[in-house]
């Protein structure tokens, strides 16, 4: 299958083109064509990955691709780069996070939904083996009475603040305790910061946002059988299960992930945004 990649700012267009062109991991998929938010961008990246065509406007892959990723660092960009394609039944890859806002994410995914159009998004952490091993450890902890994490974020990072970094604790903390999350509260200290995610069922989980030094992400609970933690370390080939899963749904066309597990992440950050206004508790949408 032939994929086509719109953003090259990002690091992970050239590790993608990287590891399907030049180590070629999974067979019978290789990156044709980029768009680059500069020129530079896209020179890099096809030079790094071997992709062979840039072009100048992402629309002129429509008819020559497969399959369609989107990589931008700011979430913003995301929806507006992928409509053509879900109009026109490609499927769609979305770098997480997969839209900046909750509201226009629906649409994108209705839109996709009567056109038949198989689309994901996720972050890569939990498609590491080291979060799967958290996982089998909550499972023998019993019922989890509280949680935490820990992770770099910029809470004022010119590509979307929390939502750049903070998508990769949000979406791990809802995989391994549940979507089930009423409200958020965002307190700030200095450049740090601390989200609190309300469970419907009372669960209390605390994700630790810090700014510098932070050497990577750890994830903790205490179950009514114990106490349970893990560095969330990334494998040798960090993007590479990620990779599968994504190139899976577009041989398969069966999706990974369903509508409401894309879109919660979403809400999530923004009800943390809007606590870090308001300094209040805030609901998240459903």
């Amino acid at each position: 299958m032939k994929l086509g990649i719109i953003g090259a700012e990002n690091s992970h267009t050239a590790a993608i083109a990287k590891t399907l062109n030049v180590d070629k991991k999974i067979k019978g998929f290789t990156v044709e064509y980029v768009w680059g938010e500069t020129d530079e961008f896209a020179k890099n990246a096809a030079k790094a990955g071997q992709i062979p065509n840039i072009v100048k406007n992402p629309r002129e892959m429509l008819g020559k691709i497969d399959a369609v990723l989107v990589d931008h660092r700011h979430p913003k960009y995301h929806l507006p780069a992928i409509l053509p394609f879900l109009k026109k039944g490609i499927p769609v890859f979305v770098d997480k996070p997969f839209c900046y806002r909750a509201s226009e994410g629906k649409k994108a995914l209705e839109i996709a939904k009567e056109n038949k159009t198989p689309i994901t998004s996720f972050s890569v952490i939990p498609h590491q083996k080291s979060f799967r091993a958290f996982m089998g450890k909550i499972s023998k902890a019993g019922k989890i009475l509280s949680a935490a994490s820990y992770g770099p974020c910029d809470m004022h990072s010119p590509y979307g603040g929390i939502f750049f970094y903070g998508i990769h604790q949000v979406e791990a903390v809802l995989k391994a305790f549940g979507y089930e999350v009423k409200s958020v509260l965002l307190s700030k200290n200095g450049q740090n910061a601390a989200g609190q995610l309300f469970y419907s069922n009372g669960l209390i989980v605390t994700m630790n946002f810090i700014k510098e030094a932070c050497p990577g992400f750890h994830i903790s609970a205490i179950g009514e059988k114990g106490p349970v933690s893990q560095a969330l370390v990334f494998d040798k080939e960090i993007y590479l299960n990620g990779i599968k899963t994504f190139t899976t749904m577009f041989r398969t066309g069966k999706e990974p992930e369903t509508y409401e597990h894309i879109l919660k992440p979403v809400q999530v950050l923004e009800a943390l945004e809007k606590s870090i206004k308001s300094g209040n508790i805030e609901e998240v949408e459903k």
